[in-house]
């Protein structure tokens, strides 16, 4: 038998194919996100090396690929600005560790439970954020600070650009980067192999050194030089608070997008599952090698792994070789990154940047799940204007508080035929956010018989039994306890739940009636044999037991009634 069957050798083929895709798609993205986050072009790529070589070989997502991605620009360059380039490694460390921690004790599984709205809206939010810096990258300005500030310097960056040759000249070459690669899959044909960014980007460099065109390029300081790890000064700033809410927020946002990345993958192929825990620790583990090198945080990067996928990989060794390649890339040819403009590459970001706005899915969402836009359009909004960190927070606080709201929905329907009993039916969920409607329809009834049926009411808080509790004794009030768990409303005006009333114990009197009175007919069992139920006619004297019937019978949909005696809806809270 051959060491190497027919088989084995076409898996070895497309991997090493798709690795090769994956190499090309991943250079210009690890040198431009470098680039963007105000760090030397080789950290980029030192992250991308570890993504290949130490999580590409860890179990977890097969066909994922890891690196420097777009969506931690914003938090790293503002990380950077902040604290320094030396206490890039102690954050990236620190988040690598919590991600660890966290897949270990089995809790990657929980980060599919974070509301899509908030990371449709934080992807927006970044998205807006690096297109607004990189537009100065653009024009080969620098940016004034990020967020508010980079939005209100635009009037006075599009009025220098206009006035400067060197800068108009940067702006062409860069919006011809971002043109190149939007159009490329349309016009390729059998080229389109080849990734757009870097042909978008080998054209801007080679265009740029014919024409020897006076713009910027990236600055080369040699892989050695790039490499920072840590020192002990730099681990004991892990006391500032400010340092450590900023490792928890790398941890978070770094581990939630490289999950919800592995269950977009999972949908592009139909071979192993992600096991989001050890996905998770993998992650973790190469982000502790980052830290240790001073290099770029990295994530699980959707448009690396969908390439691989797209490639035809069949194993974990497509994504371990592009780590390879990589390597050979920085140790053979380093200084063919200074002949790339930084236009290009700000290009290339900006198109990056539009890709993660959902633009597409805002209008249908706006149209049939409002609340999840506001959601998602308020995180964005607040990523744009504060931070990262608090952006995330305001989105996931803001979709409790909607989730909240809509699990509190109580439907309140009042019927009353003028005479006799006023019957006031609650279903579904009664809460503290609903308790000021319910008790302004309660308050608001005529002073006469009251029968509140709460046995469509599915969940009763606290709040609201006691509530309606207060109420209940108050108007001396029959009450059809709540379906079983939902919670129940105790005291001598209460009615048992339905269908458990012992047979030798009367229902509780109808609001109003004398004590020792007749007895209610038809309580929440339905009516009794041998009496007649109420018709609701209106016509029925007030004292006659006929109508008094209870119109919260279980399963039932009460006694019939007249068609001139409709039933009058009350309001939906």
């Amino acid at each position: 038998m051959p060491l190497i069957t027919a088989e084995r050798r076409r898996t070895l083929r497309a991997d090493v194919t798709a690795s090769l895709v994956v190499f090309l798609v991943a250079l210009p993205l690890c040198v431009g996100v470098a680039v963007a986050s105000g760090v030397p072009a080789e950290l980029g790529l030192i992250t991308g090396i570890v993504g290949g070589l130490v999580t590409g070989l860890l179990p977890g997502s097969s066909l994922q690929v890891s690196g420097p991605a777009a969506g931690l620009t914003v938090l790293v360059f503002t990380a950077v600005s902040e604290y320094g380039l030396p206490a890039l490694g102690v954050i990236v460390l620190g988040a690598g560790l919590i991600q660890v921690v966290l897949g270990a004790l089995r809790l990657g599984r929980w980060f599919r439970a974070i509301s899509l709205a908030v990371v449709q809206g934080m992807l927006a939010g970044i998205g807006l954020v690096l297109i607004a810096g990189q537009l100065y990258a653009l024009a080969d300005a620098k940016a004034p600070g990020g967020g508010l500030a980079d939005l209100a310097g635009l009037p006075r960056l599009v009025l220098a650009t206009l006035t400067s040759q060197h800068a108009l000249l940067a702006l062409a070459v860069g919006v011809g980067t971002a043109r190149l690669i939007a159009v490329w899959p349309r016009i390729s044909g059998r080229a389109g192999v080849v990734p757009g960014a870097l042909v978008a980007v080998g054209a801007a460099t080679g265009l740029t050194a014919l024409l020897d065109l006076p713009i910027s390029r990236v600055e080369v300081q040699g892989l050695l030089h790039a490499i920072q790890p840590p020192g002990l000064s730099d681990a004991a700033r892990l006391a500032d608070i400010g340092l450590a809410a900023t490792v928890v927020a790398f941890a978070l946002i770094a581990s939630a997008e490289s999950l919800f990345s592995a269950n977009a993958v999972d949908r592009l192929h139909s071979g192993r599952r992600t096991d989001y825990d050890k996905e998770l620790m993998a992650q973790g583990a190469g982000n502790t090698v980052c830290g240790l090198l001073g290099s770029l945080p990295m994530t699980a990067v959707i448009v690396r792994s969908s390439a691989n996928v797209r490639a035809g990989a069949r194993t974990k060794l497509s994504r371990v070789l592009h780590g390879v390649w990589l390597l050979l890339f920085v140790a053979l040819l380093p200084q063919a990154l200074s002949y790339v403009p930084t236009a290009a590459l700000a290009g290339v970001l900006i198109h990056a940047g539009w890709k993660l706005i959902p633009v597409r899915e805002i209008r249908p969402l706006w149209r049939d799940h409002r609340g999840e836009a506001v959601v998602l359009l308020v995180t964005a909004a607040a990523i744009v204007t504060t931070n990262m960190f608090e952006g995330v927070l305001i989105g996931l606080l803001l979709a409790v508080v909607k989730t909240a709201w809509a699990m509190s929905h109580v439907h309140i329907s009042v019927s009353d035929s003028g005479i006799g009993s006023v019957r006031v039916r609650l279903t579904g969920n009664a809460t503290f956010l609903r308790l000021p409607r319910i008790l302004d329809t309660l308050e608001a009834l005529p002073q006469r018989h009251v029968e509140l049926d709460l046995s469509g009411v599915r969940h009763l808080d606290h709040a609201c039994m006691t509530a309606l509790q207060g109420w209940a004794d108050e108007r001396n009030a029959h009450v059809s306890q709540p379906a079983a768990g939902a919670g129940s409303l105790g005291g001598p005006a209460t009615a048992g739940t339905a269908g458990d009333t012992p047979k030798d114990r009367e229902p509780a009197a109808v609001a109003g009636g004398p004590p020792g009175g007749p007895q209610a007919a038809g309580t929440a069992v339905g009516t009794p044999k041998g009496r007649e139920p109420a018709t609701g006619t209106g016509d029925t004297p007030a004292g006659d037991p006929a109508a008094t019937a209870s119109a919260g019978a279980a399963g039932a949909a009460g006694p019939p009634r007249s068609p001139a005696s409709p039933v009058p809806k009350g309001p939906s809270a």
